[in-house]
């Protein structure tokens, strides 16, 4: 399933400009920061669209076409199936996290997980509570803010840098955005790449894993006073449940549509159930959870958009020609997919963002070098994530550090799972593992 190329006619010449789009994005993002000294000031959305506007300017190598043949050009990339179903995904995945938080779900997750860790094992234990909790909400955000606290309260009764323990919560967090089936990232990676969650998932895990054990290695070398224990307040299990029923259900094979929705009904008949709200103020929670992802939702319409229009001007035929020039094999191919998402995220500091933008490039070079898209969509999503938990500008290390009122830059140097997925993603594409056996199916395909 191609996505975006039938805006890209097989006649169209690579042409540098037509790649300019995005990189004005990255020129508004990055001089704004400087300018500011704060390198989120910039709108994303509103840099988004200067730089679609400034792209219906343009136009392909030796042609010159109409502007309404142009927005044409752009409402159809931004209208492609791939891209309203990642709306939608979008939408029902916000109106799932709402929901969750308003029952108390995520709290109790947290008192219940505390409960179970020794007192030995207490910083593998915060990463591995951080890891699953970040796994079953799909977001690494929900996570630092839930667990940064107890991080920097934990750090202050063990005797240990205040910014190492915010690190563990921040490599937690990311180890979930990574992996769970219902995050930002996973959601991106799959649709643009149009593969089955549990194959992007399988994929993953063969450098997830080994990074969470060395993680957890060497927090355990890590030398702590024990004598300041944290005890988890009170839980009901059944405010647990909504996130159960997500793992399950994915792991049982079932479509992402699928899987949010049973999570988000389950959740509410736990808070109905519970009376955590009442059937308006449920209807309500799941308003605002839709309405957080509504700027992703419009970015991810633009993006498309704009991808469509440099497909059309040559820009992507002129990237991919400049990105293969060297490449002559599946592991040249995956080391440039890798390098374009990792780029994109250092400039973005939003790897759901560099994922979209980096996905139809990806695929373009899956279809030329023969790359498995379930290998592509599981490298978009490591690397991706890697370097999200390691920008001192992203969203993850700023809201983490705002808890202690510290430098986010200070927090970098003790994110060492981002640093380790990224060590075991290289080696994942130089051994080329893991490797798939069978042909994927598109996940569209599959029935709930």
């Amino acid at each position: 399933m191609r996505e975006n190329n039938a805006t890209a006619p097989p006649s169209v010449l690579p042409n540098a400009m037509g790649l300019t789009p995005i990189l004005l994005f990255v020129v508004l993002v990055v001089v704004t920061g400087i300018t500011t000294n704060d390198i989120t000031a910039m709108p994303i959305l509103v840099a988004f669209f200067i730089s679609a506007g400034y792209g219906l300017c343009l136009n392909p190598k030796g042609k010159k076409i109409s502007f309404s043949e142009k927005v044409q050009t752009f409402c159809k990339g931004g209208g492609d199936k791939n891209i309203i179903l990642l709306v939608l995904i979008f939408l029902l995945a916000g109106a799932f996290y709402a929901v969750t938080i308003d029952i108390g779900a995520r709290d109790a997750t947290v008192n219940m997980a505390l409960q179970f860790v020794p007192s030995a094992l207490i910083l593998p234990g915060l990463f591995l509570i951080c890891c699953f909790i970040s796994f079953s909400m799909g977001t690494s955000m929900g996570t630092i803010t839930a667990l940064s606290p107890i991080g920097a309260g934990l750090a202050t009764s063990l005797g240990l840098p205040v910014e190492m323990a915010l690190g563990i919560v921040v490599g937690g967090a990311m180890f979930g955005d990574n992996l769970s089936f219902v995050s930002d990232t996973t959601i991106a990676a799959t649709r643009t790449q149009g593969v089955q969650l549990k194959d992007k998932f399988r994929a993953n895990l063969m450098v997830a894993v080994p990074a969470c054990i060395v993680t957890m290695g060497l927090l355990l070398m890590v030398d702590v006073d024990t004598s300041g224990i944290v005890e988890g307040g009170s839980y009901d299990f059944w405010r647990i449940v909504p996130y159960l029923c997500i793992i399950a259900f994915a792991l049982t094979g079932f479509n992402v549509i699928s899987v949010l929705a049973v999570g988000i009904a389950s959740a509410c008949v736990v808070g109905l159930v519970q009376e955590s709200f009442t059937m308006l103020s449920m209807m309500r929670s799941i308003q605002k959870g839709m309405g957080w992802m509504q700027d992703l939702a419009m970015i991810a319409i633009t993006i498309g958009g704009i991808v469509a229009l440099m497909h059309a001007n040559g820009g992507i035929a002129w990237l991919i020609e400049r990105l293969t020039r060297r490449v002559t094999s599946k592991k040249g191919a995956e080391f440039s997919i890798a390098g374009l998402v990792s780029f994109l995220d250092i400039t973005t500091a939003n790897n759901t963002i560099a994922i979209v933008t980096a996905g139809p490039i990806a695929k373009d070079l899956n279809e030329k070098y023969g790359v498995d898209p379930r290998r592509t969509a599981s490298l978009l999503d490591i690397f991706s994530c890697s370097f999200q938990g390691l920008v001192p500008y992203g969203a993850q290390l700023l809201s983490a550090a705002a808890v202690v009122g510290i430098s986010p830059l200070a927090i970098t140097p003790y994110c060492w799972y981002p640093m380790l997925i990224f060590v075991f993603g290289v080696a994942a594409i130089w051994f080329g593992f893991p490797r798939f056996k069978t042909p994927q199916d598109d996940e569209l395909t599959q029935s709930a």
